[in-house]
């Protein structure tokens, strides 16, 4: 099983975390060429720092060729060092001691930062005040909806600032839907989110692992004035998560950081047994005396140890949960019942509810009162995701009220292992119980690019790749010890 493990012991923000990516091996060009497809104006740009004495590699949104210029820099210097990953002739005044690029104006945040402003609007349209404009989430929607990048990355990209427009909506007490971003709706605030969509998918892990988070300490400047750090909007967003103030008196850990975090659904623990594979070290917008402002990446496969393959032993103020209130056995049920709902509405809403974030969702038909056919609606979610996907039913069908409870579930543990057909490369998705592999199935989408693309029957492509794993060597003893543990 890959698995990635974010080392937050100076925070996190957008950039920081694509920095992190690019020094662990995702290709900039890539997510450059995501930032110029989005209609922004976008491009990235970047370069090799040192914070805390390490080598790191900082990340920066350049809009119109120029970095974002805030009203103040602290700790610049001279950088004459530093060699440039990407560079365009366009930017020549990128450097380290600058306040971050999704900051609109504040000067007392360690990261660049995005704080989201909530203001009610009688009209839709994107508007501008002082030199920055200000979106919503259907502008966003839109925005993200004509990226070039994969169904798995919008729904990611999405997902994200959804959390951060229900964070403020909460803390403001609006509709997430009125909600107008000042700082996280700008340019360089979408590019970091929907860039790190694609950096997240190019890691292609199967579990994100996360330390206790360094929120910093002190107070923020953002559009609504003077606020204490964490930001109010990041408290809400850090809900169920393991936090701590070092002391630093700055912002460590912004919005755009908190929400990618949970839109991930890390899980918070010690560093888990796994043999590396790659390291990353994202920098921060400055470099604070005495401390390294880095995030850290690291990608592996996990290992097998006394404690099970994968299963990270726990250290005093960590928990092995997931983001949320529970484990990933315990969940939440949602139920509708629907007898007077257009059945077209039924995929959407489905959809909608899975790039929300639900584990799943189903309808099952069933005889209602008066004799009418209906669907009763059931959704599965984390439990720290059943209020916003319980507010999808409300607004998005025709029920007038949702029923949820809390569930036990016992899963697999799931990994990816790859065959090579005569077609080309095909994952196997296994589900081991105790260890041991017991179920096993070729990846549908793998075998339906293959199908598609040469012509061969689609049945064929999946009887060929589950031939061909339980034909290797590995399979075999799996095959053996499940039969020997289930007959004891």
């Amino acid at each position: 099983m890959r698995i990635a493990y974010l080392d937050c012991f100076s925070g996190i923000s957008g950039d920081m975390f694509l920095g992190a990516a690019v020094d662990a091996g995702v290709a900039l060009e890539k997510l450059d060429s995501v930032a110029r497809g989005l209609g922004l104006h976008a491009e990235l740009a970047a370069h090799r720092v040192e914070r805390g004495g390490l080598a790191a590699t900082k990340v920066d949104v350049l809009i119109h060729g120029r970095a974002e210029q805030p009203l103040e820099h602290e700790g610049a210097h001279s950088h004459s060092h530093e060699s440039h990953l990407h560079s365009h002739e366009s930017h020549s005044h990128s450097h380290e001691g600058e306040a971050g690029h999704e900051t609109e104006h504040s000067h007392e945040s360690g990261h660049s930062h995005g704080h989201a402003d909530a203001h009610q609007h009688s009209h839709a349209h994107e508007h501008e005040t002082h030199g920055q404009v200000h979106r919503g989430l259907p502008e966003i929607r839109e925005i993200i909806a004509r990226a070039p990048i994969s169904g798995s990355a919008r729904a990611f990209a999405l997902r994200s600032f959804e959390l951060l427009a229900e964070a403020e909506a909460k803390i403001h007490n609006r509709p997430a839907e009125s909600i107008h971003f000042h700082e996280v709706g700008s340019e360089d605030a979408i590019v970091d989110i929907v860039c790190s969509a694609v950096a997240i998918e190019a890691i292609a892990a199967d579990q994100w692992y996360c330390s206790a988070l360094n929120t910093g300490s002190g107070t923020v400047k953002c559009a609504h004035g003077v606020l204490p750090v964490p930001a109010p909007a990041t408290a809400e967003l850090l809900r169920g998560a393991p936090v701590y103030s070092s002391g630093i008196q700055k912002e460590l850990l912004t919005p755009t950081g908190a929400a990618l975090l949970k839109a991930l659904n890390v899980r918070f623990a010690p560093l888990p047994p796994m043999t590396i594979s790659a390291t990353g070290y994202g920098a921060g917008a400055r470099d604070f005396p005495g401390s390294a402002n880095l995030v850290r990446l690291i990608v592996g496969e996990a290992s097998t140890i006394s404690s099970g393959v994968g299963s990270p032993t726990t250290a005093p103020g960590f928990s092995t949960e997931t983001w949320g209130e529970g484990s990933g056995e315990s969940i939440t049920v949602l139920e509708a019942n629907l007898d007077d709902m257009n059945p077209q509405l039924f995929s959407y809403v489905l959809q909608k509810l899975l790039a929300a974030g639900a584990l799943d969702a189903f309808g099952v038909p069933v005889q209602m009162k008066k004799g009418r056919p209906g669907i009763v609606f059931t959704v599965l979610a984390e439990p720290g995701d059943a209020e916003a996907l319980s507010r999808i039913l409300l607004t998005e069908t025709t029920t007038l009220g949702v029923r949820m409870r809390r569930e036990q579930r016992r899963i697999l543990e799931r990994e990816h292992v790859t065959v090579e057909s005569r077609w080309g490369a095909i994952r196997i998705k296994l589900g081991r119980l105790r260890g041991v592999v017991v179920n096993s199935a070729p990846e549908f989408e793998d075998c339906r690019a293959i199908a598609e693309a040469s012509g061969v029957p689609l049945k064929t492509v999946l009887q060929e790749a589950l031939r061909l794993y339980l034909a290797s060597p590995e399979a075999a003893p799996e095959a053996e010890s499940a039969g020997k543990d289930f007959q004891s």
